[in-house]
């Protein structure tokens, strides 16, 4: 059973974990069986507006990545924002996530009583595939995936090949897509007209790059003819020939980082201390994470370097010295706090 949002406060979740979950979000609901309940279907505003869309790059400077990175998701999901669309009743405030930068959570009851659970996601690559394109919303490619009765995937992009995404997935017991097209319409015309931002103080690796944010020839040590595509406004994989083995680099918000439960310590130069993990599945893999600098609260800024091949062995691969020179690397071409 997984919520719309599955952000336990955990110091550390495993890649692994959060790529099921993630693939798992629009295909899944739980809870009460809302599905014999009577609502207002009338109430729920009609979809975003179709038209013809080109398949050429995406120039719309209000959804460039460097501006993306900064804009707050939870914005998209207050209670007035959901409130002033007329889809019922909004009793919390959203749920930002604890382990991104760029998801957001929240629920709206229906005027029959019917749960719609949104998540909203700025920057997403799981995404609906190019042949469910179905117009434009606030001139950006519209994509919506109703995977079956009460799962509905909504995606406004932002960049074509490589694919980026804002998304919407919905879980609701009525017409999903319907409610995930009226808050994505409403979602993209904030964009475009001053949507509320992080701040950005000076090294913080909100803004940066993560595509960037190692040199070719540190990665190629470690991936051999390593090709770089972003997997988030904040992550980016180097895969060998676009396949195996793959080097990770990530920004992250999260407690500090400790030793334990299978971390240790490992020095990655300039007074920076890491923390590396070795897998300990069949493939070959290893995690590199370290505090860049405070973020909210009691949570930090985090960098990670993750190394993971399916077609090599651990005991001969050395999956983290490999993890570690990245990481390294990567170390000093971020931002200075």
């Amino acid at each position: 059973m997984h919520r719309v949002l599955p952000d336990a406060r955990r110091r550390r979740l495993p890649k692994l974990f959060l790529l099921v979950t993630a693939l798992a979000l629009p295909l899944t609901a739980c809870g009460q069986d809302l599905g014999k309940s009577n609502f207002a279907r009338t109430t729920v505003p009609a979809a975003a507006g179709t038209g013809q869309v080109s398949d050429g790059p995406i120039t719309d400077a209000a959804v460039a990545a460097n501006v993306l990175r900064t804009i707050k998701p939870c914005q998209f999901l207050t209670k007035d924002a959901l409130g002033s669309l007329g889809l019922g009743t909004v009793d919390a405030d959203p749920s930002p996530s604890s382990i991104a930068f760029d998801r957001c959570s929240n629920k709206v009851k229906d005027p029959g009583g019917k749960e719609i659970r949104l998540e909203f996601e700025i920057g997403n690559t799981l995404l609906p595939r190019a042949d469910k394109t179905t117009g434009q919303v606030g001139g950006l490619p519209l994509r919506v995936n109703k995977t079956d009765d009460t799962s509905c995937t909504v995606a406004a992009m932002t960049a074509l090949n490589p694919d980026l995404a804002l998304t919407l997935s919905v879980t609701y017991p009525g017409d999903p897509c319907r409610p995930g097209q009226a808050v994505m319409e409403a979602a993209v015309q904030k964009v475009h007209n001053g949507p509320e931002k992080y701040s950005t103080p000076s090294g913080t690796v909100l803004t940066a790059d993560p595509c960037a944010a190692a040199d070719t020839a540190a990665v190629t040590a470690a991936v051999p003819s390593p090709k770089s595509a972003p997997t988030g406004l904040h992550s980016c994989d180097w895969k060998s020939n676009g396949t195996d083995p793959t080097i990770t680099v990530e920004f992250l918000p999260g407690l500090p980082p400790l030793e334990g439960d299978g971390y240790s310590k490992v020095d990655l130069g300039g007074g920076i201390t890491g923390f590396q993990k070795k897998g300990t599945a069949s493939s070959s893999e290893c995690e590199v994470e370290w505090q860049h600098r405070p973020w909210q609260g009691d949570d930090v800024e985090l960098a990670q370097v993750d190394y993971r091949s399916y077609a090599a062995q651990a005991d001969s691969d050395d999956p983290c010295g490999k993890a570690v020179a990245v990481a390294k690397n990567v170390v000093t071409k971020l931002p200075k706090p």
